[in-house]
């Protein structure tokens, strides 16, 4: 019998979810059928930030407690850092390149727009840290999916847009990107590029089939970034971006992790870093965000009225 994939409609998830697809099918044998579900985060127009955090989820994990189908796939940075009672995340595949990425008309560089170029992004995160080069640019709140936002560019409408480059790559884009954004411009939110792949935790024979998709540098990454994510919600509501880095180290592997706070309008960041082993990545996500605390993270708060986290 087919395993059902939970996913939602939009072009991304469902390439996202067909890539899972065939990785199962390629390392167990087992059949898989897509199933669209569609959220509440697609059927409303208002920005991201208003519908807050779950909002492509929720119906996906209703879905999976219910029963109509026994998987689902997410982009990990959607999903909120409390867990979900009574799933279980059963695999975090190889990430993709987690990096933000600019397309931009006249195929130029963040560097090469001029003054007053209107650039276009959904999330708080990369609105402030664009504000925060000090290139003078005219900062867009925008939704849509990648097509939207870059027929935004190709039609006139924005100089140039920011995504994901994850994104872009999963739909075979890759050619219109103008430029891939240095970390040390543009840190990414915590777990970009990474999927979760999700299913009941009694499941225990796909809990097992599904492990086998794992990457476990992957998993640590991402576990870092968001137990830095998580300790900082509770008291911040400025914009927060992570990145950890999984390599090998004098005595072993080690994780790097890098990550920021910045205030809405760019005007002050915090950015620090720790590293240590990858089984104590969600300790170093901790420590880490109580080090930005310590530094004085919850002071950049400031305007918030496009925002919460990316």
């Amino acid at each position: 019998m087919s395993l059902r994939l939970g996913t939602r409609g939009s072009a991304l998830a469902l390439a996202q979810s067909q890539q899972v697809a065939d990785s199962l099918r390629a390392a167990t044998g087992r059949d898989v059928e897509l199933v669209e579900i569609v959220t509440a985060g697609d059927r409303s127009s208002a920005p991201v930030p208003q519908l807050g955090v779950g909002v492509f989820v929720s119906a996906l994990r209703d879905a999976l407690v219910a029963k109509e189908i026994d998987f689902a796939v997410h982009s990990y940075k959607d999903l909120p850092t409390a867990p979900a009672d009574g799933l279980h995340i059963a695999a975090i595949p190889p990430r993709e390149d987690p990096r933000d990425a600019l397309v931009a008309s006249g195929n130029r560089t963040l560097a090469e727009l001029p003054p007053g170029a209107r650039v276009g992004t959904g999330a708080l995160r990369r609105m402030a840290q664009l504000r925060a080069l000090g290139l003078q640019l005219e900062v867009v709140p925008i939704r849509g999916n990648v097509d939207t936002r870059l027929r935004k560019v190709s039609e006139g409408e924005l100089d140039a847009v920011v995504l994901a480059r994850a994104g872009i790559a999963r739909l075979g884009r890759t050619a219109e990107i103008t430029e891939t954004l240095d970390p040390m411009l543009m840190l990414p939110a915590p777990a970009q590029g990474a999927l979760a792949v999700e299913c009941r935790i009694d499941d225990e024979d796909l809990v097992e089939l599904l492990g086998r998709l794992d990457h476990a540098p992957t998993r640590a990454a991402v576990t870092a970034e968001r137990a830095l994510l998580a300790t900082l919600e509770a008291g911040c509501s400025a914009p927060v971006a992570a990145f950890a880095e999984v390599a090998e180290g004098d005595s072993g592997e080690e994780i790097y992790l890098r990550g920021a706070v910045i205030s809405p309008d760019g005007t002050r960041d915090i950015r620090l870093s720790r590293t240590g082993t990858p089984a104590a990545a969600a300790e170093i996500g901790r420590a880490l965000a109580a080090d930005l605390v310590e530094s004085g993270a919850e002071t950049l708060i400031g305007s918030t009225e496009n925002e919460p986290h990316p």
